[in-house]
């Protein structure tokens, strides 16, 4: 099975290199699906160089958009049977992929998300984060311990056709509300995670869309 990863970028020139070189140095099948989001600090020279990368896709958005839009143009430009969400910075490790493909492509389940240990947070951050996966919890009836990783890992059916409506970190929330309301049950597996602070784009800030776009879509149609 062919893995399709999902990267939106905005003004990564610190990290995005190295991120490409260490998504493309694990040993899976799998394309990488970028979207440039009209970054602004030298991102985007630093991409023209990166014709080594094996199956690297580059799409750039003229204006900025936000990680949602990110998202979505990039759904709509993956050919992979799974797909998974990477961010541009250091966070997350891609050498945790084996492991969060391994039970879609046994056929256990259909949504596999990484479970982050949230101790290199911020207290603050940290805490946020807990409160919107319990209002997850709480709205959709359903059990898991991080709504806002960004290590969704999905076969392709479950995101092919989906619109997604929210342009900026919201669509963590969207994501998980759709996958939820459409009866896909979500496996978590726990993922090395180092959390950054500086050049953190998330803030406290983004924790209202989020719980706004959890009551929209508990409610409204998907």
């Amino acid at each position: 099975m062919k893995l399709s990863v999902v990267m939106p970028v905005y003004n990564e020139a610190e990290t995005i290199a190295e991120i490409l070189q260490r998504v493309s140095d694990v040993p899976i099948e799998k394309e990488i699906v970028l979207v440039d989001d009209c970054s602004k600090d030298g991102t985007s020279d630093i991409l023209k160089l990166q014709g080594h990368i094996p199956n690297l896709r580059i799409i750039s958005h003229e204006t900025n958009g936000g990680k949602g839009a990110a998202v979505q143009t990039a759904l709509q430009h993956i050919t992979g049977d799974i797909v998974i969400i990477q961010d541009a910075d250091l966070e997350y490790d891609p050498n945790d992929y084996h492991k969060l493909i391994e039970p879609i492509v046994g056929q256990r389940t259909k949504v596999v998300y990484g479970v982050r240990n949230l101790g290199t947070q911020k207290w603050y951050m940290a805490l946020g984060n807990k409160f919107l996966t319990f209002m997850t919890n709480l709205l959709y009836g359903v059990k898991i311990q991080d709504m806002e990783t960004c290590y969704k890992t999905m076969a392709r059916e479950v995101v092919e056709g989906m619109k997604l409506e929210c342009r900026r970190f919201d669509v963590e929330a969207e994501l998980t509300a759709k996958i939820s309301r459409r009866g896909y049950k979500i496996l978590e597996i726990p993922i090395r995670y180092n959390a950054r602070h500086e050049q953190k784009k998330l803030s406290p800030l983004d924790g209202w869309p989020a719980i706004k776009a959890l009551i929209k879509y508990r409610f409204g149609k998907i």
